[in-house]
C-alpha cells in the first residue's frame, strides 16, 4: 500500500479520536451536574425538619449516585476506545513513514535512471548529428513504415480489477479512450476491443483473437513489478514482469506498443522493448483520473495519425492541463536503434 493510503487511516483515527473525547466531554458535563444535584440534595435533606422530606431527598442523593456511577463506567468505555484508537493511529503513522522513505527511494532511483537516460540521449543525439546518412536512411525507414502501416489497427484495452483489490474506475478508462478515439480525426482506422476480468491466460487468447497494434493493460500492478490479474474465483492472481516479457515475445508479431496503465510498471515496459518497438510504464502507483486522463489524451493523438513521442508528450501535457500532478510517473520505452518520434501507429488517408 502507499504512504496516502495510511495518510487517509492516520486522519481517520485522528478523527475517530476527537469524537471520542468530545463523548466523553459531554459523559463528564453529565457527571458533574449529576453530582452537584447529589450535593443539593444532600443540603437539602440537612434542612429539611420532617422525615418524609429527609427521606424524599436521600432518595434523589441516591438516584443521582446511580446516574454518576453509570455515567463513569461510560468514560471508563470511551477511555478504552480513545486508547485502541491511539494504538491504530500509533501504527498508521509509522507505517506512513515507512512507506513515504520508499517512495522517496522510488523516486530518487527514477531520478537517478532518468539523468542517466537523458545523458544517453544526449549521446545518441551527437552522434546522430555526425552521422547524417544515419538520419537519412531513418527518414527513408519512417517512409517505408508509413506505406506498409495496416488500414485499420486494433488496441486491445484488457482489464483486471479482483474483488479483493481495492476497486478502480476501469470502465471509466475504457469509455474515455473510446471517446478520444471516435473524435479523433482517424476514428475508422483505430478499432477498440475490450477484455474484462481479465486472467493470465486470456492474454494469448485475446492477442490471437484480435492481432492488435497495441497492448494495453488496465488495473493493478505491484511494487515488485507484478501485474495483478484474476483467478477462477475473482481473487488476485499475480504475474511476474518475466512471465509477461514472455508473452509478451512470444506473441510480438503485429504488435507495435504495450502500455503498462498500472502501478509500478517501468521494469515491465523497460524489459519488454527486447522484443517489442515501444512500450509505457508508471515509475510508481498511479491515480484512477491520472490514469484514464493519460490514456484518453494519448489514443486522441494516435487517432490524429502523431507518432508515439508525440502523443505521449500531448499526454503527459494534458495531465498539466487538468492540474493532476503525477505527469513525472509514465515513462515511454522504445527498442534500441528505433525512435519514437517517428513510429506512427495510424496510417494516414
Amino acid at each position: 500500500m502507499s504512504s496516502e493510503h495510511y495518510r487517509r487511516q492516520a486522519q481517520q483515527h485522528q478523527q475517530d479520536i476527537a469524537r471520542l473525547q468530545r463523548e466523553k466531554g459531554s459523559v463528564a458535563s453529565r457527571i458533574a451536574d449529576a453530582q452537584r444535584k447529589a450535593n443539593n440534595a444532600v443540603q437539602s435533606a440537612n434542612r429539611a425538619s420532617s422525615t418524609s422530606s429527609i427521606n424524599s431527598y436521600l432518595r434523589d442523593v441516591q438516584r443521582y449516585q446511580e446516574e454518576v456511577a453509570r455515567e463513569q463506567k461510560k468514560i471508563a468505555d470511551i477511555e478504552d476506545k480513545i486508547a485502541r484508537e491511539q494504538g491504530r493511529l500509533n501504527d498508521a503513522l509509522k507505517n506512513q513513514a515507512r512507506d513515504e522513505e520508499r517512495e522517496q527511494r522510488d523516486r530518487q532511483r527514477v531520478e537517478e535512471r532518468r539523468l542517466m537516460e537523458s545523458e544517453q540521449r544526449m549521446r545518441q543525439i551527437t552522434s546522430k548529428l555526425t552521422h547524417h546518412d544515419v538520419l537519412h536512411q531513418h527518414t527513408l525507414s519512417a517512409l517505408e513504415h508509413l506505406a506498409q502501416l495496416p488500414e485499420q489497427i486494433v488496441v486491445l484495452f484488457m482489464a483486471s480489477n479482483p474483488l479483493d483489490q481495492p476497486q478502480l474506475r476501469l470502465d471509466e478508462e475504457a469509455r474515455a479512450i473510446a471517446e478520444m478515439i471516435r473524435r479523433s480525426e482517424h476514428r475508422d482506422a483505430v478499432k477498440l476491443e475490450s477484455c474484462w476480468a481479465v486472467r493470465p491466460l486470456d492474454v494469448l487468447q485475446a492477442i490471437n483473437e484480435y492481432q492488435p497494434r497495441i497492448v494495453h493493460f488496465s488495473g493493478h500492478g505491484s511494487d515488485q513489478s507484478e501485474i495483478v490479474f484474476q483467478n477462477q474465483s475473482g481473487g488476485t492472481k499475480l504475474v511476474s514482469k518475466e512471465a509477461i516479457v514472455q508473452t509478451m515475445a512470444a506473441a510480438s508479431g503485429d504488435i507495435q506498443l504495450v502500455f503498462f496503465n498500472t502501478c509500478y510498471s517501468r521494469e515491465q515496459a523497460e524489459a519488454v522493448v527486447q522484443h517489442i518497438p515501444a512500450a509505457i510504464g508508471m515509475n510508481t502507483s498511479i491515480g484512477d483520473e491520472a490514469a484514464r486522463v493519460f490514456a484518453a489524451q494519448f489514443y486522441s493523438a494516435i487517432g490524429f495519425g502523431l507518432s508515439v513521442r508525440r502523443a505521449y508528450d500531448q499526454a503527459k501535457a494534458a495531465l498539466l492541463l487538468e492540474s493532476i500532478p503525477e505527469d513525472k510517473t509514465p515513462e515511454l520505452f522504445v527498442a534500441a536503434g528505433l525512435d519514437a518520434e517517428t513510429l506512427i501507429l495510424v496510417k494516414p488517408p
